[in-house]
C-alpha cells in the first residue's frame, strides 16, 4: 500500500471517529458493545438462518476467508474449512471467475458497496437459476480496505417465502422453459395475468431489472454456454436465442459481458473443443 493511500485511510477513519462523536452516547454504546463482543462477526450466525440468504467474505486477493453454510453448500463444499484460502477459480468456469473478482476489486478499489448485482448461473443440476447479490468493502481499524464481504440470494430458494416472488413466479418458469423463443413483455404480461406495468414493477421489486433486461440478460447467459460448449457458428446461436440478428446479438453480448462473442470463445473456449 502506498504511502497516499495510507494517509487517505487514515483520514476516512478520522472522519468516521468524528462521526462517531458526534453521534452520541448511541454511538459510544456500540463502540462499548462491540469492543466487549471481541468485534461483530458473531452477526454473521443471523445469516445462517435467513431463508435464501447466504454471505461469504474474501480478503485483498479475493481468497475466501469466511462463508455461511448455504454458501459453502451452493459451491459443493461440505464445510467452511474446504472454502477458506480458496478463490472463485476453484468452484466457477474461468469466465465466471473473472467477472466475481473484477466486481470484488472495484468494490475494493473504490471502496463504494456494489447493490442488486443480479446474475444467472446453471445450478449443480443444470437448472437457470437468478442470483442478486450484494457487496462491501471491509475495512482494518484504519479505515484501509482490506477485503470484501458479499450477500447473496437465490430467487429458487426465496421464491416460497417472498410475495412479490410468487406473483411472478410463472414468469420466470415460462422464461426458463422458453427464452429461446421470441417474447415480449406483453406476452409475459397475459401468461401472468398482469398488465404489463405490474409485472415490469413486480420484476423491479425482486431483481431491480426490467422484464425486458432480464430476459435479455437470461438469453446472454444461455448464449455464453452454448459458444463455449458447443461448436454451432455465431450466427446460429444467435438465432436459437431469438436476436434480431448476428450483429443486435454481439452488441448486446458486448454490453453485458464486455467481449464479442468471438472474443469470448476464443479467450475462455475449454481447451481441444
Amino acid at each position: 500500500m502506498t504511502r497516499n493511500s495510507e494517509s487517505t485511510g487514515q483520514r476516512s477513519a478520522a472522519r468516521r471517529q468524528a462521526q462517531d462523536a458526534a453521534g452520541g452516547p448511541g454511538r459510544s454504546l456500540q463502540a462499548e458493545f462491540f469492543a466487549e463482543m471481541g468485534g461483530p462477526q458473531q452477526f454473521q450466525q443471523l445469516f445462517e438462518d435467513l431463508p435464501g440468504m447466504s454471505f461469504f467474505v474474501k480478503d485483498r486477493r479475493s481468497r475466501m476467508i469466511c462463508a455461511s453454510r448455504a454458501f459453502c453448500e451452493h459451491l459443493g463444499a461440505a464445510n467452511e474449512d474446504e472454502l477458506i484460502g480458496k478463490t472463485d477459480y476453484d468452484f466457477f468456469p474461468r469466465y465466471a471467475a473473472d467477472h466475481f473478482v473484477r466486481d470484488d476489486q472495484l468494490v475494493m478499489t473504490t471502496g463504494r458497496p456494489l447493490i442488486g448485482r443480479v446474475e444467472l448461473w446453471y445450478t449443480e443440476q443444470q437448472v437457470l437459476d437468478w442470483f442478486v447479490t450484494n457487496k462491501l468493502p471491509v475495512r482494518s481499524r484504519s479505515g484501509a480496505v482490506i477485503g470484501v464481504m458479499g450477500a447473496v440470494r437465490s430467487y429458487e430458494s426465496q421464491r416460497r417465502t417472498m410475495q412479490p416472488m410468487s406473483l411472478i413466479d410463472s414468469t420466470i418458469h415460462y422464461i426458463r422453459q422458453h427464452h429461446t423463443e421470441r417474447l415480449t413483455v406483453e406476452e409475459l404480461a397475459r401468461q401472468a395475468g398482469l398488465s404489463p406495468r405490474q409485472l415490469h414493477r413486480k420484476f423491479k421489486d425482486v431483481f431491480g431489472l426490467s422484464v425486458q433486461d432480464f430476459l435479455i440478460k437470461t438469453r446472454i447467459q444461455a448464449a455464453s454456454d452454448a459458444l463455449l460448449h458447443s461448436s454451432e457458428s455465431i450466427a446460429a446461436i444467435a438465432a436459437r436465442f431469438s436476436f434480431c440478428d448476428q450483429s443486435a446479438f454481439t452488441q448486446l453480448f458486448r454490453k453485458h459481458t464486455g467481449l464479442t462473442p468471438l472474443k469470448f470463445r476464443q479467450q475462455y473456449q475449454p481447451a481441444g473443443r
